[in-house]
């Protein structure tokens, strides 16, 4: 039968629900080999899935673990998902907004590969944070404070696990059915009413085209919906940062300035967007939730007043050569800058720095003097001249004329 399951797809045949499921269980219980689930990745990203496919594929992959329950409390309950870029910590700010508004926010979030952290690595720059609870944890903090921001435990969405990595092997991280099972795998089995995509394009994106993310919206938006949630997106440009901060514990520094009222203007907007609700942005702008983020921090083992893990770093300011405008402030090579400087990794086991990192003094459309700070790096001791070739590269001045 799987093998049958195989070449129906080598073939582009449409695969029915009972062949997909029977296909992920072969994944996860062994019966299914590396060879042939790495062939069945193939076989997608040549062939495709329909949208009915998709929500098989989806909901065989939820059904591979546990779900999360929240019968005992009262909801609603939703979760936010980026797909990810520089500087994106909207998920520190959102989270207990979203709380304080009166709804259940059980965010299931994970580390970064590439140029800064993930969520969960932000978050660990804060001391004794504790991103690996379990599930009565879980239910515990979210009961008490109406939010949480944890890791996958062992036994969500396991399928996801094993396909996540032979992706990255076989090349086939670009499909748009791959990609949109793994995210709302993950997700759906948070046991969450409502959904919010923040789907990202831009050089600093996975998306790198506005109508490369509008397909993989859709197709996110359809498959969430088809699978009973709730379900919408945001489209939003990054092709500069998002705020003005880059890094780990640097964008922490930044998403606590915003939830006291006084973040920049691009990450409230953003944040407030995404929630939907017309109350959120007098609420985030009172400064309210950032009571509730302390709750948050506390209740998984934080100190929200001890300084940030990897306080101390050297500050170096990187400056602008001439007068202009500026036109353009490239975020994947910003992204980079902060990589080399150690606030990203390669691979899943890599450490990284929580202290290095940028801040942005300018962004497009902003004036600049010759000698005035572009940036400012925090810096350990790696990378610093290649960071600052990169925030060189990111900038572009238009001269007065």
């Amino acid at each position: 039968m799987i093998h049958d399951t195989l070449e129906a797809k080598r073939d582009g045949k449409t695969l029915s629900e009972a062949q997909i499921r029977e296909f992920i269980d072969g994944v996860v219980d062994g019966r299914v080999t590396r060879p042939q689930t790495a062939a069945f990745l193939a076989f997608v990203f040549n062939q495709g899935m329909t949208v009915e496919e998709t929500v098989a594929l989806t909901m065989a992959m939820v059904d591979s673990g546990d779900r999360l329950d929240w019968s005992q409390m009262d909801g609603p309950f939703v979760d936010k998902h980026s797909t990810g870029g520089v500087g994106d910590k909207v998920s520190l700010v959102l989270a207990p907004l979203w709380a304080e508004l009166g709804c259940r926010v059980p965010m299931i979030s994970g580390r970064g590969l590439g140029h800064t952290g993930g969520t969960l690595d932000k978050l660990e720059s804060i001391s004794g944070f504790r991103t690996d609870l379990e599930a009565d944890e879980l239910q515990k903090v979210l009961a008490d404070v109406g939010c949480f921001i944890s890791g996958q435990t062992g036994r969500l969405a396991p399928a996801d696990r094993t396909l996540y990595a032979l992706r990255n092997e076989t090349g086939t991280v670009p499909s748009i059915p791959l990609i949109t099972a793994s995210i709302l795998s993950k997700k759906l089995a948070e046991g969450i009413d409502e959904l919010v995509l923040d789907v990202k394009w831009g050089s600093g994106a996975f998306m790198q085209t506005h109508a490369a993310a509008t397909q993989l919206a859709d197709m996110l938006c359809r498959v969430g919906r088809g699978a009973g949630v709730m379900t919408r997106a945001v489209l939003t440009d990054m092709n500069q940062p998002l705020g003005r901060t880059v890094g780990n514990a640097i964008e922490v520094e930044e998403a606590v300035a915003c939830l006291k009222g006084e973040g920049p203007g691009d990450l409230a907007t953003l944040t407030v967007d995404l929630i939907g609700d017309p109350r959120a942005r007098s609420l985030l702008d009172s400064g309210e939730a950032y009571e509730r983020f302390c709750r948050m921090v506390v209740a998984q083992g934080g100190d929200p007043n001890s300084p940030l893990l990897g306080s101390g770093c050297a500050e170096r300011v990187v400056t602008a050569d001439i007068e202009g405008t500026i036109t353009a402030c490239d975020a994947l090579r910003i992204g980079k800058a902060a990589f080399v400087l150690g606030a990203g990794r390669e691979h899943a086991t890599q450490a990284i720095h929580p202290g290095v990192g940028l801040t942005l003094h300018k962004k497009v459309g902003e004036r600049v003097g010759p000698g005035e700070p572009l940036v400012t790096m925090r810096v350990a001791d790696v990378g610093v001249e290649r960071a600052e070739a990169c925030i060189k590269d990111a900038f572009q001045v238009s001269p007065d004329e």
